[in-house]
């Protein structure tokens, strides 16, 4: 009953969610010099999947507040996770990297935000009346799981568009675990 419940919320959001994003990520990812990623609780972990794969795929990236995370510099992207776009931390992280000349996108829930007003593009996942609260999805689970998806479908069209193979994203992979 609830993996029915989780399977169906999170098919509901993807549906409503703009099938041409993936590919206009992937255009703001292979642009950018470097990408660097932030979020705060779940969507920071959300963010961390994306990051790890997007290093197997074969970019430059960070994730903001990691202790070797470099200065953000003009030409690089920020990617904050924000299913408000309006964590405080998150949006001074945006008005920092505004400031030197880096590129903006927000993933969120929501497309009018403080953040979403910086952006240069907002990527909303699903539209804003589907986050009603859904019992057995408390607190932000719809939008974190919603938006794992979604990027996990991104880096799909990312190796298909590269034909990047998978012994090559092994090669890129962790060997000190």
């Amino acid at each position: 009953m609830h993996q029915q419940l989780v399977i169906e919320k999170i098919s509901s959001i993807l549906e409503a969610t703009d099938d041409s994003y993936d590919v206009k990520l992937t255009a703001l990812l292979d642009n950018a010099k470097r990408i660097f990623i932030a979020g705060a609780g779940r969507s920071k972990l959300v963010g961390n999947f994306f990051a790890m794969r997007l290093v197997h795929a074969g970019y430059d990236v960070s994730v903001v507040g990691e202790i070797v995370t470099p200065s953000i510099k003009s030409g690089d992207l920020l990617i904050i996770i924000s299913g408000s776009g309006e964590t405080e931390q998150l949006i001074a992280f945006t008005k920092s990297a505004k400031k030197v000349g880096a590129s903006i996108v927000l993933i969120s829930a929501k497309a009018e935000s403080t953040i979403g007003d910086m952006a240069e593009a907002v990527f909303q996942i699903g539209r804003a009346e589907q986050y009603a609260k859904v019992f057995g999805m408390p607190m932000g689970t719809v939008f974190e799981l919603s938006t794992l998806l979604f990027l996990e479908s991104t880096i799909s069209h990312v190796i298909h568009e590269k034909g990047i193979p998978e012994e090559v994203m092994r090669e890129r992979h962790a060997n000190l675990e």
